[in-house]
């Protein structure tokens, strides 16, 4: 009787590094991560030495000698007489929000524009294909402009909403709370009568306030949340789905406005004195031209992709939805978008991350957010262009990594659970 037995294992040879298959991908892989390591270590010595023969070194202390020149838009605390630091920091702050503002407007008007894109009305659908059409081919830098110049040279000067003898040249718009001119938009301003304290943890002031008004909106979207999945397992049980729409409204309002009224809320209005407005908030016509070319242009852009992610959807979808007694509204945002977005999601952080990185084209209006204090001015300054470029870089790619993060942690959320 003869007893199966497993053949011998052959010893380890160099030789098998390149010619067993079992071995010949980490040899490369080894090879490749060596050469790109010899690579960068050259790159880097070569620059040293470039740098030391132009009496140069890299150094970031610059960034806390003082910047010396202002920044009309800021959300936090600056003078001149702050640090580079400070200003890059301001920067980054006005790249955010002009990003953030793009993000959310543009993706609002893509989905309306790519449903509509879809529309059976033809003529609708005719004036959507035309504005994508023209948005998308145009370059963006070029929106940008002209939308700034339309902005500046089409609206009048602040001496023209001077009264004169009970007439003035120009009126405020919106019940004469907001005045546009050709150096900005003057808006509205909410104060407070009873804010809670603000305090400095190292360079950055912390307002309570702020603070405390975030809290009670997320939770009161939590609570909302809750309500909802209630509301959801009660009509899985009984068949019947209980109206909640007043209570989601109290739940949303109700708690924000109490802390606001609390706090004593009210606004600071725009009011014309001496040669200019005093008052309000006055918002630069840089940061207005780039969000709206910002927007315009990438939601055609994501129009094109909302209406990709609807057509992959099998069109079983609508009739199965419409023998259901579903209205057409009801099936495109109960049936369709739900399924359309593990399509579109992939795609669109793409988008994201463009708009992001073409908010450094606001330098072509003044707009002086991270690329225009970072890397215009300061640079012009110091002179640090490596420095100032590196850092530039490794703050765009931070960014966009966290968007990338939080987007593949939405796209997974959405995606079809195996069982």
């Amino acid at each position: 009787m003869t007893l199966a037995t497993e053949p011998p294992k052959a010893n380890f040879r160099l030789g098998m590094l390149i010619y067993d298959t079992r071995y010949r991908s980490y040899t490369i892989q080894v090879i490749v991560l060596i050469l790109f390591a010899l690579g960068v270590a050259w790159l880097a010595n070569n620059t040293i030495e470039n740098l030391a023969a132009k009496d140069k070194d890299i150094n970031f202390g610059f960034l806390w000698n003082r910047a010396g020149y202002d920044i009309d838009q800021h959300l936090i605390p600056y003078t001149n007489d702050d640090t580079h630091f400070r200003a890059l920091l301001v920067g980054l702050c006005n790249t955010l929000v002009v990003a953030f503002v793009g993000c959310v407007l543009a993706t609002v008007l893509g989905v309306i524009i790519g449903v509509l894109r879809l529309s059976k009305n033809w003529l609708v659908a005719r004036l959507m294909t035309v504005y994508i059409e023209i948005f998308r081919n145009v370059p963006l830098l070029l929106w940008i402009i002209l939308v700034y110049v339309v902005f500046s040279e089409t609206r009048p000067e602040p001496k023209a909403f001077k009264i004169v003898d009970g007439t003035s040249q120009a009126q405020m718009n919106f019940f004469d709370t907001v005045a546009i001119t050709n150096r900005g938009m003057n808006v509205p301003y909410p104060m407070l009568t009873h804010p809670l304290p603000t305090f400095n943890i190292g360079f950055m002031p912390i307002s309570l306030s702020l603070l405390a008004v975030i809290a009670v909106v997320i939770a009161s979207i939590y609570a909302n949340i809750l309500l909802r999945r209630r509301t959801k397992a009660t009509q899985e049980a009984t068949g019947i789905r209980p109206t909640i729409w007043w209570k989601s409204l109290l739940i949303l309002i109700v708690p924000v406005t109490a802390l606001l009224f609390a706090m004593g809320l009210h606004w600071d209005y725009p009011v014309f004195k001496g040669f200019n407005f005093k008052g309000g908030l006055n918002i630069a016509h840089s940061f207005t031209a780039l969000t709206i070319a910002l927007t315009l242009y990438y939601a055609s852009v994501i129009a094109e992709t909302v209406r990709a992610g609807i057509q992959a959807i099998a069109k079983g979808q609508s009739e199965a939805s419409a023998a259901l007694g579903l209205r057409p509204g009801r099936t495109m945002s109960l049936v369709i978008l739900p399924q359309a977005l593990r399509v579109i999601i992939p795609p669109l952080i793409s988008q994201y991350l463009s708009l992001t990185k073409d908010t450094s084209l606001g330098i072509a209006v003044s707009y002086l957010d991270l690329r225009g204090t970072l890397g215009g001015i300061t640079l012009n300054q110091t002179g640090r262009e490596l420095e100032c470029m590196t850092l530039m870089m490794l703050i765009y790619l931070i960014i966009s990594l966290i968007i990338s993060a939080v987007m593949n942690a939405y796209n997974a959320s959405v995606k079809l659970k195996e069982r």
